[in-house]
């Protein structure tokens, strides 16, 4: 659906370590006491049912209102859907003044822990099929959307034939999007591909001004220039290039762009087909993962994963398969919460806080994975970030 630099590692290690040791045959984990694990395995004791109980309690608030008969399609600074007053905030009369920071804070947690475990699945596991990845997250989404339909905690429209032809084109592309995306995350630190993808702006503002005639004023284009300089210098200084995870990256920025783009251009017609005329997100979370299953086996066959998934040992770790089903589930919680934050604030301030998010997941990067780091490329990293923050507000005026 979804998104590791040090000057001291918390982690530090012999990069060429391997990760696992064989015991009896079976695969162990060298390195328990890394900050990952901790983390990974006190989540787990915990039973944090509080966290639960607040996922329920978003998924109902979201889906017991309809967002003004037809819904966002996706897209942050897209505000013309959305009864806002003054402060770009959302009328909701008496709703708790917690809201808007509940709401927030479960997004950017779903978000940073969604990165972080699919770092921790492709990198730390050393897990080498993407596809398959992709394949078991979304495979968790559907049966958990089909759950809460089932007792009646959201609605979808009905997935017609016509639906479904008009969909392909924009599932096609989330799927390359979804794959490019854990492929560049193997190779590339945290870090890094949060700065990369601020190049999917750039590409996304150049398709709206060809396709859509819509012009960004100065100040945006101003932040873009900067995002390209900070991915430039950004890559120059990173200690630990690698041009595969690099090329995967440059892919995924294209797909993410065709994307937001393809979908822009797709939802009338899309919503043209619906009983009701509209297309919430909770259907689009369904079609875009339920019509990838089919089409990713088809790529697992092709590119023989299967054979790999079947003989690999750390499918046989117990906490490989609770780590693929926790990144799965957080895939679809970004989803949710998102929808949750958005009907508490506004687009404006849904826009600003995805820019700033992306500081916490380079923290998360710099803490929890053993990367290394010059001083030129923290401040590279730096700049992006601080260019990110600034295109978000270009926008927003």
């Amino acid at each position: 659906m979804s998104a590791d630099f040090t000057l001291d590692p918390a982690i530090s290690h012999d990069p060429e370590d391997p990760e696992y040791s064989s015991r009896n045959g079976k695969p162990t984990l060298k390195r328990r006491d890394s900050l990952v694990f901790k983390i990974l395995d006190g989540f787990l004791e915990q039973r944090n049912r509080s966290f639960i109980n607040i996922a329920t309690n978003a998924v109902r608030r979201v889906t017991s209102k309809r967002f003004s008969g037809e819904t966002r399609e996706g897209h942050p600074d897209d505000d013309s859907s959305l009864p806002i007053n003054g402060d770009g905030r959302r009328e909701h009369g008496s709703e708790k003044k917690t809201g808007p920071l509940l709401s927030g804070t479960a997004y950017c947690i779903s978000s940073c822990s969604m990165i972080v475990l699919n770092k921790v699945v492709l990198s730390s596991y050393g897990f080498d099929a993407g596809i398959s990845l992709m394949f078991y997250q979304n495979l968790v989404s559907v049966i958990v959307v089909m759950a809460l339909k089932l007792f009646g905690l959201v609605s979808t429209e009905k997935l017609t034939w016509k639906l479904i032809k008009v969909w392909i084109p924009v599932n096609i592309i989330f799927i390359g999007m979804l794959v490019t995306g854990m492929y560049s995350l193997k190779y590339i630190n945290i870090a890094m591909v949060t700065i990369l993808k601020n190049l999917t702006n750039i590409l996304t503002a150049i398709g709206e001004l060809y396709i859509f005639k819509k012009r960004q004023n100065r100040k945006v284009w101003t932040a873009m220039f900067m995002m390209i300089i900070s991915a430039l210098t950004s890559g120059i200084t990173d200690l630990s290039f690698d041009a595969v995870g690099y090329t995967w990256q440059i892919f995924n920025c294209i797909l993410t762009a065709s994307y937001s783009l393809t979908l822009r251009r797709v939802m009338d017609t899309a919503k043209q087909t619906t009983r009701s005329g509209s297309l919430n997100e909770v259907t689009m979370v369904l079609l875009n993962n339920a019509l990838s299953l089919p089409l990713a086996i088809f790529l697992i066959i092709i590119f023989n994963e299967w054979e790999y998934v079947y003989t690999v040992d750390v499918v046989r770790l117990p906490m490989f398969w609770v780590v693929a089903t926790a990144s799965g589930l957080l895939g679809l919680s970004i989803s949710f919460t998102s929808m949750w934050f958005l009907n508490q604030t506004g687009p404006t301030t849904y826009s600003l806080v995805g820019s700033l998010n992306k500081i916490p997941i380079s923290i998360a990067g710099l803490l929890l994975f053993n990367v290394s780091l010059s001083l030129s490329n923290l401040f590279s990293i730096l700049f992006g970030l601080f260019a990110g923050v600034l295109f978000a507000r270009a926008k927003m005026s």
